[in-house]
């Protein structure tokens, strides 16, 4: 595949070093739809493609972002770790936005992980910000790999006080609210998966602007705010909501086998195994219980990750990037 540029490299080669630090990735990259339709509208706004994707990061604040309220408390912890917003828009997570996303990733997620996504992620609109530090230092690292480094790992036991994960919501896996692309090359890639053509020339657009929109990202979570009733994603409630709402279901039920098996699982549902148990017979009694409680009892206590396997794609370091740009600088 090499008819046809974008900005001055054919489609098919690999990215520029200065995209990624994964040889592996620039050469995906080379041939994948949502980055080369990204890159090249940017190019059309801007000469210096590599830099502004150098220096700007986005996030993603999903779903269980937005009905935990935590936007807000996002952009009052970009502010204090010297991050200007500079672009604000909705997004939905379809199913198909979800896998494109992670595409990379998601060989590692296990059924039942996937099957929870699909329960939340698509529930209401998501957000997207796009930001960029406020001091302009040309020799840091790019700012989507500081912002990722800053935002805190998935596993909610291994976060930090300051990280942003820790200061919205140690949840779960899964419930983690805030999702950032790892290098420049995600960047551009994830915003051509959100938007079409005329939006992501908006977001483009008000980035190169550089005006601080934090107004625009309160604005809008103000909006799904008033479009998503508030939930509570700590366990103990979900779970106690999760057992009573099956034994109302159970009620329902003509006397058999699926009754008697929800009956044992919720009796007994008192430990990660035991709610393992019960998440098993509520999916195959194919009970329409409340999504929500569902998503929040599943992601702690089934299994999230496939063992034994590494992603397509993994994710990069600050120490990476610094090397990556030191091998660069003597070329």
């Amino acid at each position: 595949m090499t008819g046809g540029t974008a900005h001055g490299r054919p489609f098919g080669d690999d990215i520029s070093p200065a995209l990624s630090c994964d040889p592996r990735k620039r050469t995906l990259f080379g041939s994948d739809t949502y980055f080369l339709e990204s890159v090249e509208q940017l190019g059309t706004l801007t000469a210096d493609v590599d830099g502004f994707l150098h220096r700007h990061a986005a996030l993603l604040l999903k779903p269980d972002a937005v009905v935990s309220r935590q936007i807000p408390t996002t952009v009052d912890w970009l502010a204090r770790n010297g991050f200007r917003i500079v672009a604000a828009e909705r997004t939905r997570l379809t199913r198909t936005a979800v896998r494109a996303l992670w595409y990379f990733q998601w060989n590692l997620a296990t059924p039942q992980r996937r099957r929870l996504a699909d329960m939340f992620m698509d529930s209401c609109d998501a957000l997207v910000l796009v930001v960029r530090p406020e001091a302009d230092d040309g020799e840091a690292p790019p700012a989507s790999v500081v912002v990722t480094e800053r935002k805190g790992p998935t596993d909610p036991r291994a976060r930090v006080p300051g990280q942003l994960r820790y200061e919205i919501g140690r949840y779960s896996f899964l419930l983690n609210l805030v999702h950032t692309p790892d290098e420049p090359a995600d960047v551009a890639r994830e915003l051509g998966i959100h938007f079409d053509t005329a939006l992501r020339e908006r977001v483009y657009a008000s980035a190169l602007a550089g005006d601080d929109r934090s107004a625009r990202a309160r604005e809008l979570a103000e909006q799904l705010h008033a479009e998503v009733p508030a939930r509570d994603l700590t366990f103990e409630p979900a779970a106690e909501r999760l057992k009573r709402a099956v034994q109302e279901a159970e009620a329902s039920l003509a006397p058999g086998a699926v009754r008697d098996a929800l009956r044992t699982a919720r009796l007994a549902a008192r430990d990660q195994d035991g709610y393992r148990r019960l998440m098993e017979a509520i999916w195959r009694a194919g009970l329409p219980l409340d999504a929500w409680d569902v998503v929040i009892v599943g992601t702690h206590v089934l299994p999230m990750k496939r063992t034994g396997l590494g992603p397509v794609l993994d994710g990069v370091s600050v120490p990476d990037w610094q090397r990556h740009m030191a091998r660069l600088a003597v070329r």
